[in-house]
């Protein structure tokens, strides 16, 4: 192996520890990941389940005990598959509210902060932006759910109409 920048040889030093400031997240740290090292002292981490390892960072983030910092805010929105817009929408807020709460300027509101942690903890990313939006605004008359559940290998799986 070569090194991306310089192209000189690598060495890999196994079961290290990085700091990992993805998103701007200062305070993260990996622990026994492969990192390689060139000789003019480029390196390379090797970070496998990187989606896991995002989903499990944020998870983290909706949990801890004090305020949501501006960097967790984005990185978190970020992890939801979210533009500033497609948040701001989604929390029913101005898109100027969201950019306020991520540089700082404006702190988010405890019930705000709360549905994001909710959302982080519940949602899965967005990959398919043509799927239902359950944050759309719905229209037309009230009625009831028609519903099937089926039980398939332990798990309940359900249709609506």
């Amino acid at each position: 192996m070569k090194c991306v920048d310089c192209g000189a040889p690598l060495k890999v030093r196994h079961n290290q520890t990085v700091a990992y400031d993805f998103g701007g997240l200062p305070d993260v740290a990996l622990r026994g990941i492969d990192v390689r090292v060139c000789t003019n002292g480029h390196s390379e981490y090797v970070i496998p389940m990187i989606e896991d390892l995002h989903r499990v960072i944020a998870q983290a983030l909706s949990t801890k005990h004090t305020r949501v910092t501006p960097a967790e805010i984005r990185f978190m929105r970020k992890r939801l598959g979210w533009s500033q817009v497609d948040f701001a929408h989604r929390m029913g807020v101005a898109a100027e509210s969201v950019s306020r709460w991520e540089s700082g300027t404006v702190l988010m509101a405890p019930t705000a902060e709360r549905l994001l942690r909710m959302m982080v903890m519940v949602l899965e990313p967005v990959n398919d932006y043509r799927r239902f939006d359950f944050f759309a605004r719905l229209g037309g008359t009230r009625r009831p759910a028609r519903m099937q559940l089926i039980r398939q290998a332990n798990e309940w799986k359900a249709t609506v109409a």
